[in-house]
This record gives C-alpha cells, sequence and structure tokens, in this order.
C-alpha cells in the first residue's frame, strides 16, 4: 500500500497528548499506574491503521487498557481523529516502530497482543521483518506476562503459514487456529479492521491464530 504523506500529522498527534503518548519510554514498566491510573489489564495492537479495531475493542472492553501502536504518523492520524471524537478514558496511541517494544515496555507487562493484516513481506530476505518471524516472537515472549496471549488475524495464506511454523518451533501454545474464521466459532466475537471488511467484501478467507506464551526460553 502506498501511503500518502500528511504534512499535518506529527502536528495533530503532538496537539493530542492526552491520546497519542509522544514519549512513551518514560513509561516503561508503569502504564497502568501513570498512564491510566489504574491496575486493569493492558493490552496491544502493533499495527493500528486507521483504528477501527483498537477502537472498537476498547468500546467493548471498558475494563481493560488498551494501547494501539502504528509506525507511520499519517496512518496513524486517521485512527487519533476518529479517538479523539469517541473520548475513550481506556485507549492511547503511539507512532512507533515495534522491533523497539522492549523500550517502551517492561517485562511481562502486556497481558494480550493483537496482530491484524500485517505486512506480509514476501520476499525471503525480509522474513524477519515480519510481525510473527523469530526475532519478534522473542520481544513478545519477553513482554506478556505469563500465561499472556496472541491474538493474528492476516489474509495472507502464504503469512499465516510461516507463522503457524514459527510460533511452534519457537514452543508457543497455539490453543487455536483456522483458516476461514468467518465459518468458525470465533466469528461471533470477532472486530474486523477496515482492510478485513473489504476481503470479506471479496470473498477471501481470513485466517486467525490464538496462542499463548510458553513457557520455555527462546533461544
Amino acid at each position: 500500500m502506498r501511503l500518502r504523506n500528511k504534512p499535518w500529522a506529527n502536528e495533530y498527534l503532538n496537539d493530542h497528548p492526552e491520546f497519542c503518548i509522544a514519549h512513551p519510554e518514560q513509561y516503561r514498566g508503569h502504564w497502568t499506574s501513570e498512564v491510566f491510573k489504574n491496575d486493569k489489564p493492558l493490552n496491544i495492537e502493533i499495527g493500528t491503521g486507521k483504528g477501527d479495531f483498537i477502537i472498537n475493542l476498547a468500546k467493548a472492553n471498558p475494563n481493560q487498557n488498551y494501547v494501539g501502536i502504528e509506525k507511520y504518523p499519517s496512518v496513524l492520524v486517521i485512527a487519533l481523529k476518529k479517538l479523539v471524537a469517541e473520548n475513550l478514558g481506556n485507549l492511547k496511541l503511539l507512532s512507533y516502530d515495534a522491533i523497539k517494544l522492549k523500550d517502551i515496555f517492561a517485562n511481562n507487562e502486556i497481558n494480550k497482543i493483537y496482530l491484524n493484516f500485517s505486512d506480509p513481506w514476501p520476499k525471503k530476505r525480509h522474513q524477519n521483518r515480519r510481525l510473527t518471524s523469530k526475532p519478534f516472537l522473542a520481544l513478545y515472549q519477553d513482554i506478556l506476562q505469563n500465561d499472556g496471549e496472541i491474538h493474528f488475524k492476516t489474509d495472507n495464506d502464504n503469512l499465516f503459514a510461516f507463522s503457524l511454523t514459527t510460533f511452534q518451533e519457537n514452543h508457543w501454545n497455539i490453543i487455536d487456529y483456522t483458516n476461514d474464521l468467518y465459518s468458525s466459532k470465533y466469528l461471533d466475537n470477532n472486530i474486523p479492521t477496515e482492510y478485513e471488511k473489504r476481503f470479506v467484501a471479496m470473498h477471501k478467507n481470513i485466517n486467525y491464530l490464538y496462542a499463548k506464551k510458553s513457557d520455555k526460553i527462546i533461544g
């Protein structure tokens, strides 16, 4: 997808510090107490995009805290506009590179991680950039609490096959998965993303995986 640059995006993000955290490193290990000022579980979405999923998830679960992470300000600003309109107190947004997750979250700080329609990085030489590659799974292993969860959705069948293998090879506990979310028992609780709605309208199958943190150390 070609991103349209929005020169005003960073200014808009900076104008809304109540929803968009400019320097998240300072809250490492203290998100619930210092940012949300409660002791509710903390969950993150990596690759928030235009925000429909994380906003609707936060609205449906007011007893949980959420952080949406998106690398590109020109995309995140669309999500931020929606969040400003909704005025949700249990959701914050960040413009941040996920490879640096450990700079902003301490070990065992996160309850659930959501990965929705991540960039498949189809070329083999780029496979470590995939959000379900071994380097990223090692990051998740550190920041997730014991028995913490990952929920992963993608329309890309090759990425899903790759992800199943990397989860298995890195000793994650795969609770369940399906190659057709919309014919599965998980559909009733599913919150679609913008991309997802488009793919479903095209009759493309949606893959879904639900895994839990392993008690084994990833080597």
